[in-house]
């Protein structure tokens, strides 16, 4: 989750009370947020000769984009509190009654589609308010935003700027600006050399650096306001004397660009000249259909029901209680004219994470209070979890392993495309094995389609150990399956490795006897002068096999009849050199693979 640190004495003179550091533990815990540290009891750094402010350091919840700055907890706090009511938010034209406008062009399709904004008129920043005005944008880039990734966002000192504003992908050496806090123009070709060992911009470089064209925004004269994900221009840059902020956010996501643009101006528009109004602008971009004004500060309508949430959380509400619970929690609520079992719920724009009832049943319990809720064993018969049928096999398989003298290894399921294929003399069909569009190392390039390169790779890395060497494994290969709707397909084998200075040959042959056996298979034989006798279902036999993998003439294949039906369900064998040399490994080394699937 993250953390947010805010002023002690800043945050206590918002809420307009003096708290200990266990009471406002407590009204965290009660909101539900946590009180990370209080630093006024710890020894502080002093700066400047001065000694820094006490802080408070809060656990927000991964959802609650709201409260990722000062503005948002002591807002969040004092409606829960009761000391003010939920802001209704306003968006307001210019007064000349003309939007401004950002035009998308259609190339901008190719590297980040989607674009947004909003403009915040006579805004008052102090030293406090403009810190926290950048650190929530930080803080939505490394949360919501993913590093840039998804979302990022822009902000201009709209004075020093023309409307209309364009949004466009321009290749990398049409580009000029002076990029914020520098006094030299540069190009993008330039900047990209030039941040590339920067610590905070050398993260983001990478999400545009490959593209043949970079996304920019300019206004009327052609003045570049930012290149994003990467940095704003100098020109446009806000300072504390700024009084219109022009926000411009583009995404590759349009529901996380909007989530973005809620957040940032319903949290700063209560220090406009006119509290908690917006001006709005309008999007121009035909070639994708999202011509719209943006921000939409819309509360969405939803329901809940009210028999739903006492049974949650054991209560007997009425409809005006739980309205008036959820009036702690920032929404607008009233009982439904539709039925008298639900309530007409008015979601915020800063409540992106309400989704479901569910959603709003959680926020009536905290408003009612957790630790208020009755404690009573549940008189609904619960369920009773029992293992999957291939997880309770495979549990059987490897304990009877396990008691037989064997170890159990858990190798990765990814592996490198010559250790699945070549290394082991094998082919690669192309229809076999699932690839990695674009693995970061060449050690995990496919999902394994056999366990034997876990195996004999456990065995090379530990082969400084004394012999003999037992291993085995119970687990998962996968194959395309261009059947299903995944189009792969998982499949539990198990297998084992014996390594010695002989082949062990029988010490694996007599493991897979074993494990036959205990899965109720007999075994056939078909050895001359002897004959098998009528096991009926449930039965096995071995067969020379061709595998180049294994010496010619030392390898088998494990044959299972159920019922009527007949399938190879496995090989072992004594592994050829040349796959012993392709692994690092000095002595013979006897394998068997399974699949226990067919048992089910």
């Amino acid at each position: 989750m993250p953390t947010i640190a805010v002023d002690k004495v800043a945050l206590f003179e918002a809420l307009g009370q003096e708290y200990t550091t266990e009471e406002f533990d407590e009204l965290c815990f009660d909101f539900g947020i946590e009180l990370d540290e209080d630093t006024s009891t710890s020894d502080r750094p002093v700066v400047n000769g001065k000694q820094e402010p006490a802080q408070l350091k809060i656990e927000i919840p991964a959802n609650r984009y709201d409260m990722l700055c000062f503005e948002g907890i002591s807002l969040m706090l004092n409606i829960f509190r009761g000391k003010r009511n939920a802001p209704q938010y306003t968006l307001a034209p210019p007064t000349g009654g003309q939007l401004e406008h950002l035009t998308a062009h259609q190339e901008t399709s190719r590297i980040r589609p989607y674009v947004s904004g909003a403009i915040l008129r006579n805004i008052q920043f102090t030293q406090a308010r403009y810190e926290s005005f950048i650190a929530l944008q930080d803080k939505l880039h490394q949360n919501l935003a993913r590093q840039r990734t998804l979302v990022a966002i822009g902000t201009h000192d709209l004075d020093t700027v023309r409307g209309p504003f364009t949004y466009e992908a321009l290749p990398p050496e049409q580009i000029r600006f002076v990029p914020l806090n520098q006094t030299k123009s540069m190009s993008a070709v330039e900047m990209m050399k030039f941040y590339e060992n920067d610590k905070h911009l050398s993260r983001y470089l990478h999400i545009i650096k490959d593209s043949p064209v970079y996304p920019v925004i300019l206004d009327a004269n052609r003045t570049v306001c930012s290149m994003p994900p990467i940095i704003n221009s100098n020109h446009s840059k806000i300072s504390l004397k700024t009084r219109n902020v022009f926000i411009d956010i583009t995404a590759t996501d349009k529901t996380k660009a909007e989530i973005v643009n809620n957040i940032i101006v319903t949290m700063f528009s209560q220090y406009t000249s006119e509290p908690f109004t917006v001006e709005p602008i309008q999007i121009q971009s035909s070639h994708n259909h999202q011509t719209r004004q943006v921000p939409d500060l819309t509360p969405r309508e939803t329901q809940a029901s009210i028999s739903y949430i006492n049974s949650c959380c054991g209560l007997s509400l009425s409809a005006s209680d739980v309205c008036s619970l959820l009036r702690k929690m920032c929404y607008t609520a009233s009982p439904s004219s539709a039925s008298g079992d639900l309530i007409d719920v008015h979601v915020p724009p800063t409540r992106a994470d309400v989704l479901h009832q569910a959603d709003i049943m959680e926020d009536v319990a905290i408003a009612y209070g957790f630790n208020n809720l009755p404690r009573s064993f549940p008189n609904i018969s619960g369920t009773v979890a029992q293992p999957l049928a291939i997880n309770k096999l495979s549990d059987i398989v490897r304990l009877e392993a396990a008691m037989a003298g064997w170890s159990e290894v858990l190798p990765l399921i990814l592996c490198s495309h010559a250790e699945n294929f070549a290394h082991l003399n094998r082919a690669d069909d192309g229809t076999t094995a699932i690839k990695l569009a674009n693995p970061k190392t060449a050690e995990y390039q496919v999902v394994r389609t056999s366990l034997l390169p876990g195996l004999l790779k456990t065995l090379r890395e530990n082969k400084h150990h004394s012999v003999p060497i037992k291993i085995f494994e119970v687990s998962d290969v996968a194959f395309k399956d261009m059947s299903l709707e995944r189009k792969s397909r998982n499949e539990r084998h198990f297998a084992a490795a014996f390594l010695s200075k002989n082949s062990g040959f029988e010490i694996v042959h007599g493991l897979m006897d074993r494990v036959m056996l205990m899965l109720k298979s007999a075994f056939v034989t078909s050895e001359e002068g002897l004959e098998g006798k009528d096991v009926g279902s449930g039965a096995y036999w071995i067969s020379e096999v061709d595998d180049k993998t294994f010496l010619p003439g030392h390898a088998a294949a494990i044959h299972l009849r159920m019922g009527e039906k007949e399938t190879v369900i496995g090989t072992f064998g004594i592994l050829h050199p040349s796959v012993l040399e392709k692994f690092e490994l000095r002595y013979p080394v006897s394998t068997l693979e399974v699949n226990l699937e067919v048992f089910l």
